[in-house]
């Protein structure tokens, strides 16, 4: 059965917020977390981020439940699982160039872990600090808390100090899934 009117369209996930306005966008899981999960409200949720016309929903919740919902409908995704034992440093090593890349394809970015909590609002920090569209961390977090109506803690403080120590976008980095990167190619060479 098509749906029609406005639950055509779909419902906006809860706490959905730009961080770039247009371009990358943090929300909750959508359906919600835990007691509050909602199938129904997963589907809706789904529904408005593919009509929003988002390219990739990026779940960096650590359980891959409901990821098939994504394929479902239509909705192309990436699971990046943040956890707390992970080596913060490495996966933000690995994840901002991925996200830099995927905004400079023309994506549109959705990010969730299962809440909007301190650490996902900590990464968007450290995420706008490391691509220099802030002169520094203080000024990432403050522009942060402000888009999010939150005041960052620790965890996500912590997240902020580690970017002077990343490489610089645009550097290329060996990632720790595979520790061997691939040779240079030239184009003209063997042509």
């Amino acid at each position: 059965m098509a749906l029609r009117g406005k639950w055509a369209q779909g419902i906006e996930p809860r706490n959905f917020t730009w961080i770039l306005q247009g371009k990358l966008a943090v929300c909750e899981r959508p359906g919600g977390y835990g007691a509050n999960h909602r199938k129904v409200r997963r589907q809706e949720e789904i529904i408005w981020l593919r009509e929003q016309g988002f390219s990739m929903v990026v779940s960096l919740a650590v359980s891959p439940h409901n990821l098939h919902n994504y394929d479902e409908m239509g909705m192309p995704w990436r699971h990046r699982p943040f956890t707390r034992s992970d080596d913060q440093e490495a996966y933000l090593a690995r994840l901002f160039p991925e996200l830099r890349q995927l905004l400079l394809e023309g994506g549109k970015i959705v990010l969730h872990q299962d809440e909007l909590g301190d650490r996902l609002c900590g990464l968007m920090a450290a995420y706008v600090l490391w691509n220099n569209l802030v002169p520094g961390g203080p000024q990432a977090i403050s522009v942060i808390e402000q888009l999010l109506h939150r005041q960052l803690g620790p965890d996500a403080r912590s997240l902020v100090a580690l970017v002077p120590r990343l490489p610089a976008p645009g550097t290329t980095t060996v990632s720790v899934d595979r520790p061997d990167p691939l040779p240079a190619v030239d184009p003209d060479e063997g042509a």
